[in-house]
C-alpha cells in the first residue's frame, strides 16, 4: 500500500497565524483521521489507529540510528514515542518474556487502548515548535497506519517483501530492550570525561541550538 505524504499544517481561516497547541487537533482529525481528545493541550488517543512504544530519549536516539525499521517517532521531554500497530501494546510483556528480558528494569512501556499522548506540533507548522512541546522526529503520513511495526500474520515473515504489512514488531522490541538496558548501564557508570564525539541526549543538543536530525 502506497503511503501519501500528509499535507503540512494549515491554520483555519478564523484562527490566528500561530494557534494555541489545542488547535492542532483540526490537523490530526482532518488530515490523518486520528481521534483527538480536546485539550488544552490536545492529546492523541492511542489504541484506535496506533499504539505507542515509549522509552528514554537516550535509548531512543541509539535505536533510531540502528538498522531496525520504525514508523513515525515523536519526542517529548526526556522520552521518545515510537508508533506501532494498534493492539501491539498488549503484546509487549509477552514479547519481553519471549526475548528473555522479563523481569529486567528497562523503562520500556507501551500505551494502547484508553491511553493518550500529547499531540506533537504538526509537520510544517509555520509557528515552529514552542519550547517544551512534543515534536515529530519522523513525522506521520496519510495511510501510515498500514505500515506501522506489527506482528507478522500466521505463516508470514516481516516486511512487505514477505507478506507482512510493515516493519517487524519483534525486531523493534528486541532492539528497544537492548538499547534501554545499555542506556541504563551507561547512566550507572561512574562519571568520566566526555568524549568530544560522544553521544548526547537530544534535548541537550536542542538547548545548544543544534538540530535534531534523524533519517
Amino acid at each position: 500500500m502506497a503511503v501519501t505524504a500528509a499535507p503540512p499544517y494549515v491554520a483555519p481561516e478564523d484562527s490566528p497565524a500561530d494557534p494555541p497547541r489545542d488547535a492542532y487537533a483540526s490537523w490530526y482529525e482532518g488530515v490523518l483521521g486520528w481521534p483527538v481528545a480536546e485539550g488544552p493541550p490536545a492529546e492523541l488517543v492511542t489504541g484506535v489507529r496506533f499504539d505507542v512504544l515509549e522509552l528514554p530519549a537516550d535509548a531512543g536516539e541509539r535505536l533510531l540510528r540502528g538498522p531496525v525499521a520504525t514508523g513515525p517517532v515523536a519526542f517529548a521531554g526526556r522520552r521518545m514515542r515510537f508508533l506501532v500497530a494498534a493492539g501491539s501494546a498488549e503484546e509487549l510483556d509477552g514479547l519481553l518474556e519471549w526475548l528473555e528480558w522479563g523481569g529486567v528494569a528497562l523503562d520500556l512501556t507501551a500505551l494502547g487502548a484508553g491511553g493518550r499522548i500529547s499531540a506533537p506540533v504538526p509537520p510544517g507548522h509555520p509557528g515552529g515548535s514552542p519550547r517544551g512541546a512534543a515534536v515529530w522526529l519522523r513525522p506521520p503520513e496519510q495511510g501510515c497506519e498500514a505500515l506501522l511495526p506489527s506482528l507478522p500474520g500466521p505463516g508470514q515473515g516481516s516486511g512487505p517483501r514477505h507478506g507482512g504489512a510493515g516493519p517487524d514488531l519483534v525486531r523493534l522490541v528486541a532492539a528497544a530492550a537492548t538499547e534501554c538496558h545499555r542506556a541504563r548501564l551507561w547512566r550507572r557508570t561512574p562519571l568520566r570525561a566526555p568524549s568530544p564525539a560522544g553521544p548526547r541526549a537530544p534535548r541537550e543538543r536542542e538547548a545548544e541550538g543544534q538540530p535534531l536530525a534523524f533519517s
